[in-house]
C-alpha cells in the first residue's frame, strides 16, 4: 500500500543511512508508529468527552448540558491546537523538535492517566496535561516529517504526508472502538487509562526508534539567546500570573461561569493568529522573496479555519445528535454512540492510498490540480456535508421516533473525508514547504492554530443550534462554506502568483 504512494520505484535517502520504509526514510516509520498511538490516544479520549461531560460532570436540564458540552468541547479543542504555537517556539528557539516531542508524549500520558482517577478536579488537571503535552507534540512531529523529505520533490513528499496521515487515523479508528465502549459500557475512567497506555506505548516506540532519524530535530534551528530566553520566560510567568488572578477573582466574586472561559477563547482565537503573523513579518529574517510566501499561507490558514470549524462539530454537536436522534439498533443491541467516531478514520484508511496514487498518477500527467483549487473544492464538500446534515435533521423532526437511520452520518462523514483529504495532508505539505527555514515548526504551529481558532469560535457557533433548529442551522453553515470556496476559487490567480515555486 505505502509503496503506491510514490511517484516511481526509486529508494527514498534516509537521514539515518539503512533501509528505506517503503520506498520512503526509514525515520517516518518511526514517526508513523509515535503518531498512530498518540493519536489512539487522543481519538479515544475525545470520543468519550462530550459524552462524559453530559453524563458524569455537568448539571442541569439535558438541552442545557448538552450545548454546555459541546462549547466546553470546541474551548478544549481550541486551546490543544492553540498550544501547538508556544510549542513550535520552544522548538525552533529552545529544546530542538526531538526533544520536544519526547517531553510533549511523557506529558499527555501523564494526563490520560489523571484523568482516569475518579475526581472532577482531577479530570480537569488531566485535559489540561493532554492540551500542554499536545502543544510540543503536535507542530514538532509534522515538522520532522517534512525534514525527512527536504530533497524530494513535490509529489514524494505529499505522498509521504499521506501516509503519515494514514497513521493518525489507524490510531483513529481503533480508539473509539475499544476506548468508546470500555468507557461507555463498563467505566469511564477505565477508558481513560485505556488511552493513557496508548499514549506510552507512542512513547516507547519513539525512543527506540530514534535512531533512524539521523540528526533531524536533534538541534533548534534558530537557538533564543539567553536574554532572549529570560525575556520569554519573564512573559510567560506574567500572562500566566494575570490568567490566575483573573480566574480567582471571578471564583471569589461569584460570578464565574464557563461563558467567560467560552468567550475568552473565541476572542484568543482571533486575535492570537493576527498578533503571531504581525509579530513574523516584523522580523528582520524574513526576506523579501519570503514575505509572499506567508502571505499566501495566510489564504490557506483563514480558509482552513472555516473548514475545521464546521469539521470538527462531529466530536460534539454530532457526536449529541448520534446519541439522541439516531438509530444505533443492531439486534436487540444499541452499539455505543462514540463508534461513529471510527466512521472518519475508516474512510481515510481505504480513501488515504487511492488519492494519494491519484494525484501523483495525475502529476506524471501534468494535470494534478494545484493547492488552491484542492482547498477550493475540501470546502465545497464540507458544505455538502453539512448539506446532508440539514437534511438529517428535518428527517428527525418529522420522524415518529425522532430518530434517523445511521446511513444519514454515515453519508455525511464520506463527504467530510473526501473534503478533508483535499486539505488536511496537502495543507499540512503545503505548509512545510511555504515555511521558511527560520519558522519552520512555528508555521506548523500556526497550521494547526487554524483548527484552534475554528473550535475557539464553535464555543459561540454551536449555541445557535438549539435556538434555530438542526435543519436551519446546518443549512446556514453550509451555503457560507460554499461561498468561501467559491471566493477562494476566484482569487486562485492572486494565491498562485505569491507562492512563487511553491505548486
Amino acid at each position: 500500500m505505502a509503496s503506491s504512494l510514490t511517484k516511481d520505484g526509486a529508494p527514498q535517502d534516509t537521514p539515518a543511512g539503512g533501509k528505506t520504509f517503503f520506498g520512503h526514510p526509514r525515520g517516518l516509520a518511526t514517526l508513523f508508529m509515535t503518531e498512530m498511538w498518540e493519536r489512539f490516544s487522543w481519538y479515544g479520549m475525545r470520543a468519550l468527552l462530550t459524552l462524559y461531560l453530559i453524563a458524569g460532570v455537568l448539571d442541569g436540564p439535558l438541552q442545557d448540558r448538552e450545548v454546555l458540552a459541546a462549547a466546553i468541547y470546541g474551548v478544549y479543542n481550541a486551546l490543544v491546537y492553540m498550544l501547538a504555537m508556544p510549542g513550535g517556539w520552544i522548538a525552533d528557539r529552545l529544546w530542538g523538535a526531538r526533544k520536544a516531542v519526547l517531553v510533549g508524549g511523557i506529558v499527555i500520558a501523564a494526563g490520560h492517566f489523571v484523568l482516569a482517577i475518579p475526581a472532577d478536579a482531577a479530570f480537569f488537571c488531566g485535559l489540561l496535561l493532554i492540551a500542554v503535552g499536545t502543544g510540543l507534540l503536535k507542530p514538532n512531529i509534522s515538522a520532522m516529517v517534512g525534514d525527512l523529505y527536504k530533497t524530494s520533490d513535490s509529489a514524494r513528499r505529499d505522498a509521504g504526508f499521506t501516509l503519515f496521515y494514514m497513521a493518525i487515523n489507524i490510531g483513529g479508528f481503533a480508539a473509539p472502538l475499544v476506548v468508546g465502549t470500555v468507557g461507555q459500557k463498563v467505566d469511564w475512567h477505565l477508558g481513560f487509562a485505556i488511552a493513557g497506555v496508548g499514549m506510552t506505548l507512542a512513547v516507547v516506540q519513539y525512543v527506540l526508534g530514534g535512531r533512524h532519524l539521523g540528526d533531524i530535530g536533534k538541534l533548534p534551528p534558530t537557538p533564543a539567546t539567553p536574554e532572549e530566553r529570560r525575556t520569554a520566560l519573564r512573559r510567560v510567568l506574567l500572562w500566566t500570573a494575570v490568567a490566575a488572578v483573573a480566574l480567582l477573582l471571578d471564583v471569589l466574586l461569584g460570578t464565574f461561569h464557563i461563558e467567560h472561559i467560552v468567550n475568552l477563547m473565541a476572542v484568543l482565537g482571533v486575535v492570537v493568529p493576527i498578533v503571531y503573523f504581525a509579530v513574523m513579518f516584523r522580523s528582520p529574517s524574513l526576506d523579501r522573496t519570503e514575505r509572499p510566501k506567508v502571505v499566501a499561507f495566510m489564504w490557506f490558514f483563514i480558509t482552513s479555519v472555516l473548514f475545521w470549524m464546521i469539521y470538527d462539530q462531529s466530536g460534539s454537536l454530532l457526536t449529541i445528535f448520534a446519541d439522541g436522534k439516531t438509530d444505533r439498533m443492531i439486534g436487540g443491541w444499541e452499539f455505543p454512540a462514540s463508534w461513529f467516531q471510527s466512521v472518519n478514520p475508516a474512510y481515510i484508511i481505504v480513501l488515504a492510498p487511492l488519492f494519494a496514487t491519484f494525484w501523483v498518477w495525475l502529476a506524471k500527467r501534468n494535470r494534478e490540480p494545484n493547492t488552491v483549487t484542492k482547498f477550493a473544492l475540501a470546502m465545497l464538500l464540507i458544505a455538502g456535508s453539512f448539506g446532508i446534515m440539514g437534511l438529517a435533521g428535518a428527517a428527525a423532526a418529522g420522524s415518529e421516533t425522532g430518530k434517523v437511520t445511521v446511513f444519514w452520518l454515515l453519508a455525511v462523514y464520506l463527504v467530510q473525508t473526501i473534503g478533508e483529504l483535499c486539505l488536511s495532508p496537502v495543507g499540512l505539505s503545503l505548509s512545510t514547504k511555504l515555511a521558511p527555514p527560520q519558522f519552520m515548526s512555528q508555521i506548523m504551529g500556526l497550521w494547526f492554530l487554524a483548527t484552534a481558532t475554528g473550535n475557539a469560535l464553535n464555543g459561540w457557533a454551536v449555541k445557535l443550534n438549539a435556538p434555530m433548529g438542526d435543519a436551519a442551522y446546518y443549512t446556514m453553515w453550509a451555503l457560507i462554506a460554499a461561498g468561501a470556496g467559491v471566493a477562494f476559487l476566484l482569487a486562485s490567480k492572486k494565491i498562485r502568483a505569491l507562492m512563487g515555486d511553491v505548486h
